[in-house]
């Protein structure tokens, strides 16, 4: 029976091309329901985001939509930089984690050991209140007042100046309660202790060791390759309103890329820059004084997606707005950036976060 023989082959053949065809329609599958998301909400001529997906490290999905620049119409491409906004702190909280190393500093430090004229009101506020917004400080971008420094650029001490006479809100330790203000404080210490802007301790003991090379304190006047203009929308797209730079500062002052974020990411998670012992500690799930977990840690929220560990922060600055998600049990990192802020990227990427989850 000498058609057997063909016939074997021919089912092999069969069985070898079905077996290809579903692992490339695996991933296709999961990059079309991403797209179908993200097209909904960004339109080719409007402005745009960036979105990227990576499995064990590994991008496995990253598409720029829309617009970097609407007047020029200049489309949004992968490498396009963002302001980051409240991404900042984590690198605020890392920059300290790194002198807590060095020994020049303790998380039970109270502020007034670096500040010896901040007014704690007979509290005891300490760097770990800072870093956990629970100590009680107003935030100063609360402040209706704020409107009339908001274009002025200012030292650090004079920002700190600013809130420093403020009421408390409550006792430190006895609530959460985000806060700008704290990580400012933070900033200024870091300055004091190593002698060098908070610029440049980022990009020295940061960005340049990680080669983050599309990643700096952002800057107006500096001519920024790749930059992605930020924009408001009312009834129509507006370019963003102006804030000095020295505001947000060490709160909210950084810009990036997604590809630069990943590797921020890969660098917390490969205890890069940090003892493993640090960095668990920028991942603990914090206590109030009476024992309540305040779901954050050190520049990161502490949640769940879909029953999985997930470690969490968005940022939100005029005319941007972004959002990471780490789910480190599967090592699934998800990054969106967007340059209008009336598109807020932080649901879209918890949604992507759980598609991946599915696949994986």
């Amino acid at each position: 029976m000498k058609f057997i023989k063909p016939l074997g082959k021919l089912l092999l053949a069969t069985f070898l091309f079905f077996s290809l065809c579903l692992q490339q329609v695996y991933p296709q599958s999961l990059e079309s329901r991403i797209d179908s998301l993200l097209q909904a909400t960004f339109t080719p001529k409007g402005p745009g985001a960036v979105f990227l997906v990576a499995k064990d490290g590994k991008v496995i999905y990253q598409k720029a939509f829309g617009m970097a620049n609407l007047e020029l119409e200049v489309p949004m491409t992968p490498n396009n930089v963002f302001e980051i906004g409240s991404m900042t702190k984590q690198f605020t909280a890392v920059a300290i984690l790194m002198l807590v190393e060095q020994s020049k500093l303790q998380l039970d430090d109270e502020i007034t050991k670096f500040i010896p004229d901040y007014p704690t009101q007979g509290k005891n506020i300490t760097l770990h209140h800072l870093l956990t917004h629970t100590s009680g400080i107003k935030s100063f971008t609360s402040m209706k007042s704020i409107r009339d420094i908001e274009r002025q650029d200012l030292t650090p001490i004079e920002l700190i100046d600013f809130f420093k006479n403020e009421p408390m809100d409550f006792e430190p330790g006895q609530e959460f309660k985000y806060n700008n203000s704290g990580y400012v404080i933070l900033g200024y210490i870091i300055e004091i202790l190593s002698g060098e802007s908070y610029a440049d301790f980022i990009e020295k003991n940061i960005f340049q060791k990680l080669e983050m090379n599309s990643s700096q304190y952002a800057s107006y006047s500096e001519v920024i390759k790749n930059r992605a203009y930020g924009y408001h929308q009312k009834d129509e797209f507006m370019n963003k309103n102006f804030v000095s730079l020295s505001l947000p500062y060490s709160s909210g002052s950084l810009m990036s890329t997604a590809t630069d974020m990943l590797e921020w990411n890969e660098a917390i998670k490969n205890n890069t820059l940090l003892k493993p012992e640090s960095t668990a500690k920028a991942f603990e799930n914090c206590t109030l004084n009476n024992g309540e977990n305040i779901n954050y840690g050190y520049g990161w929220h502490i949640s769940n997606l879909n029953e999985s560990p997930s470690y969490e922060h968005g940022g939100s600055i005029f005319g941007f707005k972004s959002m990471g998600v780490y789910l480190p049990e599967e090592d699934i990192y998800v990054i969106g950036l967007s340059n209008c802020d009336c598109n807020s990227p932080t649901v879209l990427t918890r949604d992507i976060a759980k598609l991946t989850l599915q696949n994986y």
